[in-house]
C-alpha cells in the first residue's frame, strides 16, 4: 500500500522571510503568515460608562425585615382654605383632590370651630390674591355638607357683610385662615379640638438579578488583555472581563430602578406577582414639585428660578440644595449668573478679583445664594449620558434639600432622624439582600451542580423612600 503525503511538493527555503512558490501552502494567504501588532490594553472610547453615583452622594442605606415600608409625614400646624365660595355669612369649602388623584373624602367638616378669628381675602379664578384682607368670627362651626364640600358661618368684624370681598371686581372665590379666637367675658371655653393632620405613605422593594456565565471549554481559550475598570483600578482579565461588567451594570441597575421605578397601577394587566415600586421621579411627580423648562426661563431673567424660591418658602424653606442638572439646565444656569455679574464691555469680573488677559476666565458656577437659599449644582452624569437617560430629553435635573426630615417609624416605635432620601433593602439575620452574589456549575471552583459552566449570580431586594417629597423639585 502506498503512502500519499501533502508536502513531498513544498521546497524549504534557506532563508527565513524570504517568500518563494514552492516554500508556502497555495491556499494560505501570505500578507497574513506574520503574527499581527497587538495592543494589549483595551481602548476607553467612552471614558467611565457607569452611572451609579447620584444615590451614594445624596442618600443612605438602611436595611429592613419587611416587604412593606410604611411611614408617615407631619401635616401644616395652621389650616387655611383656598377656593372659598361667600354667600351672605355662610361659607362653602369645596375640597381638592387626595395627593394620589383620589376624591376627597365625603362629609367631612372645615375645622373651625364656633369662637375662632379668621381672616378673608378674595382670589381670582386663576388663585391669585385680590381685594382687601377682611376679618371676622366664626359664630358656626364647620359642619359637612353634600358631596365633597362643607360649610361654616362667620360675621365681618368691619362691615355688615363680607361685601367688601364678594364684591371685588374681579374675584371669583376666597382664602379664609384662622388666626386666633375671641370669647365674651363669663362664656365656656372652646367647643372641639382640632386632631393633628398626617400623611401616610408606603413602598415596597423589588427584587433585581442578574447573571452571567462562562463554559468550561471556553476558560481554557486563555486571552489576556489589560483593562482599567470604572473604579480606576487596572490590571488584566480573560474571562472574566464580562463577567467583570456584568456587575458594573447590575450596580448601575440598582441605581436606575430607583430613580425610574413606577408603582403598577390598578388598570395594568400585569400579574399579582408585579407590585412596582415608587422612585425618584415618581415620588417627585405625585408628592413633589415640578418645574417645566428652567433652562428655557432662564435664558431671559431668573424669575423663573425665583417662583422656585416662592414655593420653598410655602414648604420645608430649607435653606441649603443641591441642583443635579443636564449639560442643558447647568450651562442656562451658568450665562443666568455671568448675567447678573456683568462688568461693562470692559470685562467680566467675578468674586473679589479683576479678571485679566493672562487669567483664564472661569464662566462655570459650583454655586449661588439667592435671597435666603444656598444651591450648590453638580452634573448628573445619568441625565447626560447618551445610553441611559441622556437619550431621551423630558428630565433636565433635580432639586434636592440637604439634611434629614423627623419621621415616626413604626417598626421602631419612634420619631427617627432619616435623609430625605434613603434606600431600603430587604436583610435579617439569615440573610442580607443588599447586594448578594453566588457561584453556580461546576467550573471555576464551584461544584454545586454538573453543568459544564460557571455562573455568576446577583441579586437585591430594594426600594427608595423619599420623605418629605414637598421640598423636592422635578424639573422637566
Amino acid at each position: 500500500m502506498a503512502l500519499t503525503t501533502g508536502i513531498e511538493h513544498l521546497t524549504p527555503s534557506s532563508t527565513k522571510g524570504v517568500l518563494f512558490q514552492g516554500n508556502y501552502i497555495t491556499d494560505f494567504d501570505f500578507t497574513k503568515q506574520f503574527l499581527p501588532d497587538v495592543y494589549e490594553k483595551e481602548a476607553e472610547i467612552y471614558g467611565n460608562r457607569s452611572i451609579s453615583s447620584f444615590l451614594r452622594m445624596v442618600s443612605a442605606e438602611m436595611p429592613s425585615t419587611s416587604d412593606e415600608i410604611r411611614w408617615v409625614e407631619q401635616g401644616r400646624l395652621h389650616t387655611r382654605y383656598d377656593n372659598v365660595a361667600i354667600s351672605g355669612d355662610v361659607f362653602t369649602v369645596t375640597y381638592a383632590a387626595n395627593a394620589d388623584g383620589t376624591a376627597h373624602a365625603a362629609g367631612a367638616a372645615p375645622v373651625f370651630r364656633a369662637g375662632q378669628t379668621v381672616m378673608v381675602q378674595g382670589q381670582t379664578s386663576a388663585g391669585a390674591a385680590t381685594g382687601p384682607v377682611l376679618k371676622g368670627v366664626v359664630t358656626v362651626a364647620g359642619a359637612a355638607a353634600a358631596g365633597d364640600q362643607g360649610t361654616f358661618t362667620a360675621v365681618c368684624y368691619s362691615a355688615a357683610d363680607w361685601a367688601g370681598v364678594t364684591g371685588a371686581t374681579n374675584f371669583s372665590k376666597a382664602t379664609v385662615l384662622a388666626y386666633g379666637s375671641e370669647f365674651a367675658k363669663g362664656t365656656d371655653g372652646m367647643d372641639g379640638t382640632i386632631e393633628s393632620d398626617y400623611s401616610s405613605y408606603t413602598n415596597k422593594p423589588i427584587i433585581l438579578k442578574d447573571n452571567y456565565k462562562v463554559f468550561g471549554s471556553d476558560t481554557a481559550q486563555i486571552g489576556w488583555i489589560e483593562v482599567t475598570s470604572e473604579n480606576g483600578a487596572s490590571g488584566y482579565l480573560w474571562y472574566l472581563k464580562s463577567e467583570h461588567e456584568t456587575r458594573l451594570r447590575f450596580e448601575d441597575y440598582l441605581e436606575m430602578s430607583m430613580v425610574e421605578s413606577v408603582k403598577k397601577a390598578s388598570a395594568s394587566t400585569l400579574g399579582s406577582a408585579y407590585s412596582g415600586s415608587e422612585g425618584f421621579f415618581s415620588a417627585l411627580e405625585s408628592r413633589g414639585n415640578v418645574y417645566t423648562d428652567l433652562s428655557g426661563d432662564l435664558a431671559s431673567n431668573m424669575t423663573g428660578f425665583d417662583n422656585i424660591l416662592k414655593q420653598l418658602d410655602k414648604n420645608g424653606s430649607i435653606e441649603e440644595n443641591m441642583i443635579y442638572s443636564n449639560r442643558a439646565l447647568s450651562l442656562a444656569i451658568d450665562d443666568a449668573l455671568a448675567a447678573k455679574n456683568s462688568y461693562g464691555s470692559g470685562g467680566t469680573s467675578y468674586g473679589v478679583f479683576n479678571n485679566s488677559e493672562d487669567m483664564a476666565l472661569n464662566l462655570g458656577f459650583s454655586g449661588f445664594r439667592r435671597g435666603s437659599y444656598d444651591f450648590y449644582k453638580t452634573d448628573w452624569k445619568y441625565l447626560n449620558d447618551f445610553a441611559t437617560r441622556g437619550g431621551f430629553g423630558d428630565v433636565e435635573g433635580a432639586i434636592i434639600p440637604a439634611g434629614t426630615s423627623t419621621v415616626y417609624d413604626q417598626d421602631l416605635g419612634k420619631n427617627i432622624k432619616r435623609p430625605f432620601l434613603h434606600v431600603r433593602y430587604r436583610s435579617s439575620e439569615t440573610d442580607d439582600r443588599k447586594m448578594k452574589t453566588w457561584i453556580t456549575g461546576s467550573v471555576g471552583g464551584a461544584y454545586t451542580s454538573d453543568k459544564d459552566e460557571m455562573r455568576v449570580n446577583f441579586l437585591s431586594e430594594r426600594c427608595l423612600i423619599t420623605q418629605g417629597a414637598n421640598n423636592f423639585f422635578l424639573l422637566k
